[in-house]
């Protein structure tokens, strides 16, 4: 089986690249942006690293002919002068449908969110609805995963997760009162690889999130009492970070804005987890954090 992969080089990449080569029977086209992201692959002869541009959709097309499946990760939730939700989210995955239906790609996995909908007042969550109508009408059989907070060793959400927890001090948006609902990114991965393996017909879509619920809060200060770090902790109004991220990401064109904001201080609810129907077995949540916590004492 050959898979086509976009955004490769992200930490949800990675870690797929990595799964996809432990199976002797898959072959990856690993698409990144650049020479430098390449380098950042994992070296395997089952993967073959590709620089792809959303802008030439013949090109990209020639660049997956061959794989069954393509996997969409690439994507912002941090826009910038250069990289809008438009252009990243909605136009990118638009450029990757139309050649994936040129190169006769039999399935097509979205990697979306929690909340998307093209009808969202959310900028972030309407731009990730409209990828996966785009997706949808595409006429080529998918499978739409929506994810949570994605949790293990080089992801974003680890970072500031550990950052936060060794400060001592800790100030968090709105208190960290928000309800989270963590998913393991080997688990995801795990997702990925079965919808790759068994291509089923028709457009499904998941929801896949992580066996505990927690607050924010709460995901903090456990950390810290696993790191052995005193902790008080403390909170942002979200009217004055909003204020605040206002004016700094108007004045930059980019950053954190108050839609970044309202989609990381969101509550992360799913009427049904889609583990059982997918048949993973997810990660406990603290095999998670131990994992990341094993990587840092590594890093030191």
């Amino acid at each position: 089986m050959k898979v086509a992969v976009t955004g490769a080089n992200s930490s949800v990449g990675q870690h797929l690249l990595a799964r996809f080569a432990e199976n002797s029977d898959v072959s990856v086209i690993a698409g990144v942006r650049s020479e430098k992201a390449a380098a950042s692959l994992p070296r395997s002869p089952q993967i073959a690293a590709r620089i792809i541009s959303y802008d030439d959709v013949g090109e990209l097309a020639r660049t997956i002919a061959g794989a069954s499946c393509i996997v969409h990760l690439a994507g912002i939730l941090i826009e910038s002068r250069a990289s809008t939700y438009e252009s990243a989210n909605v136009a990118a995955t638009v450029s990757v449908v139309e050649a994936s239906q040129k190169a006769g790609v039999k399935h097509f996995v979205l990697i979306s969110v929690l909340g998307a909908s093209p009808d969202s007042p959310n900028r972030f969550l309407r731009s990730k609805g409209e990828a996966e109508t785009a997706v949808m009408e595409s006429g080529i059989s998918s499978s739409i995963i929506r994810t949570p907070m994605l949790l293990g060793p080089g992801t974003a959400g680890a970072a500031a997760l550990v950052g936060t927890a060794a400060r001592g001090k800790a100030k968090l948006l709105g208190g960290g009162r928000n309800v989270l609902r963590p998913l393991d990114v080997d688990d995801l991965s795990d997702a990925i690889l079965r919808v790759c393996q068994t291509q089923p017909e028709g457009v499904s879509v998941h929801e896949l999130v992580g066996p505990e619920s927690i607050t924010y809060r709460a995901l903090v200060a456990r950390v810290a009492a696993m790191m052995e770090k005193p902790l008080t902790i403390g909170s942002i109004p979200l009217w004055i970070a909003k204020l605040g991220a206002a004016m700094t990401s108007r004045l930059s064109g980019g950053g954190i804005s108050p839609t970044v904001i309202d989609v990381i201080t969101s509550n992360e609810v799913v009427q049904k987890n889609a583990d059982a129907e997918m048949g993973l077995s997810l990660t406990p949540l603290s095999r998670t954090l131990e994992k990341i916590l094993t990587e840092k004492k590594q890093e030191i």
